[in-house]
């Protein structure tokens, strides 16, 4: 069997995007726990951000994605991804990708939260991800092999920490070691730590945490965006209504009609998500429900036949104009520590997407700044890769299948939904130094660290996941304890303002420094210059 050159972990936006721009010399395995269509890009409404507008311009983008990150951008790597925008549209059209124009024969040009200028390209209304997700998976070249439900749950390392590749579950029961020279982790984030979340069921955290078994820095773990419209049905989450329906005049309301955000913030509905979230939380967390109003919205059903497809799902009638709405977790704006082509503190191994910390995000992600992260950094990822391995011999590694191994059953680990229901509380919207403190001391009597030195095979992979999710949870909480300011997606409710003192720090979790009690220092070769925090 042939060696493997690139292993990607992931089918989002980041892991397509690198797949179609890797080298066709290259032998590429792509692993993906789920099925390839069942990704949070598949699922998102969103579109794609970028300066292609008469009246718009890169530095207006940079300035709205800087002032949306509340202070804690990597300025010189947000300008450099937005000046990518318009050339990588460009190349999508050019390649095929159609989206979205309007009457006059331009492309049509959507609004969302703290953006400035009409920038939001779309492809069939509120269908962006399936789209685009479609269109990559039609560019991957015969050189890409896919392994669809094959659970990555470790990382391999040899002997001077260097990862050559992953041991991985497949769907039939199997451990199969993967090796490779190179390994990008494309995993996304980490939704289901959260009872109320708009990520598909797959988001358990898995990168961050193979990322952080492993011996990688990660960053910025505190910061959680939650959307503020997920619709809110019978006690529960049902899916995601995009931001987009206020971009098109959808207003937040209250159970008497009154504006929920008029009197709150200067861009009213379209103020950041953090300052929405916490105005909607607030209303529920009193006993009063909050409703999109969207009766001044013209042909609703063609312009978003998605949430269409999704209020009719959950019994909802358009009719009434109203939908019933709630914040639930969304983008983790922190992740494994990476550089401006993806490279991680550990040699061989990359993280890309939603995974990755690259400080483009800052303290809270612009809307619609993802899917754009995910070409941009995806295509990084790859030229990085391609020139490495160019003329280069792989190390003569082969495929090696281990014998099936029959999982232990009986990890003293919480319930999902007991975590996720204790984190929505304790470490969710609103934050308390005695609510995280007591998250965090619950967290930590599983004992986390005797089950990091176990045989993961040996466990089931919905306890691994389990496992995963305890862990990011313990860092997020960590993290959130530890910065005592409001900033960006971070909001305590005994901090509430942002402090010049926490200006320009970030928090760094590294599993073996923290063991060692040695001062968290950032790696060469990232692109921050911000101090770090111990954890």
């Amino acid at each position: 069997m042939r060696e493997i050159d690139v292993l990607i972990i992931g089918s989002g936006i980041a892991a397509l995007q690198a797949a179609a721009k890797l080298d066709e010399k290259l032998n590429v395995t792509l692993l993906t726990k789920g099925e390839v269509r069942s990704s949070n890009t598949y699922k998102a409404q969103g579109g794609i951000a970028a300066a292609v507008g008469d009246d718009d311009n890169t530095w207006l983008h940079c300035q709205d994605s800087i002032d949306a990150g509340a202070g804690h951008c990597d300025k010189d790597a947000v300008f450099s991804l937005t000046k990518e925008g318009p050339r990588l549209v460009a190349e999508l059209q050019k390649d095929g990708c159609h989206f979205d124009f309007n009457q006059a024969g331009k492309l049509e040009l959507g609004l969302e939260g703290a953006h400035r200028k009409k920038r939001i390209l779309h492809s069939g209304g509120d269908a962006t991800g399936r789209v685009l997700a479609e269109h990559l998976l039609s560019k991957l070249n015969s050189n890409i092999t896919v392994y669809e439900h094959t659970f990555v749950f470790e990382l391999i390392q040899d002997k001077a920490g260097r990862c050559i590749g992953v041991k991985a579950r497949t769907e039939d029961g199997r451990v199969v070691d993967f090796f490779a020279a190179y390994t990008i982790i494309a995993t996304g984030g980490g939704g289901q730590l959260y009872s109320c979340t708009s990520n598909s069921s797959g988001a358990t955290g898995d990168g961050i945490a193979l990322a952080y078994i492993a011996g990688a820095d990660l960053a910025d773990l505190e910061f959680i965006q939650f959307h503020p419209t997920l619709l809110f049905q019978d006690g529960k989450a049902c899916g995601l209504v995009s931001e987009a329906v206020r971009g098109q005049g959808g207003r937040l309301v209250n159970e008497t009609g009154a504006s929920l955000l008029e009197k709150k913030h200067p861009l009213g509905d379209l103020a950041p998500r953090h300052i929405v979230s916490a105005e909607i939380y607030a209303s529920i967390m009193a006993g009063k429900s909050v409703f999109l109003n969207i009766k001044n919205i013209s042909r609703f059903e063609e312009k978003f036949p998605t949430v269409t497809d999704l209020c009719k799902k959950s019994g909802l009638l358009l009719e009434a104009g109203r939908i019933p709405v709630a914040p639930g977790c969304h983008f983790f704006m922190g992740g494994i520590l990476t550089d401006n082509v993806g490279r991680t503190s550990i040699k061989g191994l990359l993280a890309v997407g939603e995974v990755a910390c690259t400080g483009v995000h800052g303290a809270n992600r612009l809307a619609s700044n993802s899917l754009l992260e995910g070409l941009v950094y995806g295509e990084r990822v790859a030229d990085f890769i391609n020139e490495s391995l160019k003329g280069k011999e792989v190390p003569n590694r082969t495929l090696a299948v281990s014998k099936s191994v029959n999982p232990k059953t009986g990890l003293a680990l919480p319930e999902r939904r007991e975590l996720q229901e204790r984190m929505m509380e304790n470490t969710g919207i609103i934050r308390t130094q005695e609510n995280l403190e007591k998250n965090l001391q619950w967290i930590r009597s599983f004992q986390l660290d005797h089950w990091l030195t176990a045989d993961l095979a040996a466990l089931s992979s919905k306890e691994i996941e389990n496992l995963f999710l305890l862990l990011v949870g313990e860092m997020v909480t960590d993290a959130a304890l530890k910065r005592e300011e409001s900033r960006g997606g971070h909001f305590r409710a005994d901090f509430p303002v942002a402090s010049e003192d926490w200006e320009g720090k970030r928090i760094i979790h590294n599993r073996y420094k923290r063991q060692k009690g040695e001062t968290m220092n950032e790696f060469a070769e990232t692109p921050f210059n911000a101090r770090t925090v111990s954890s």
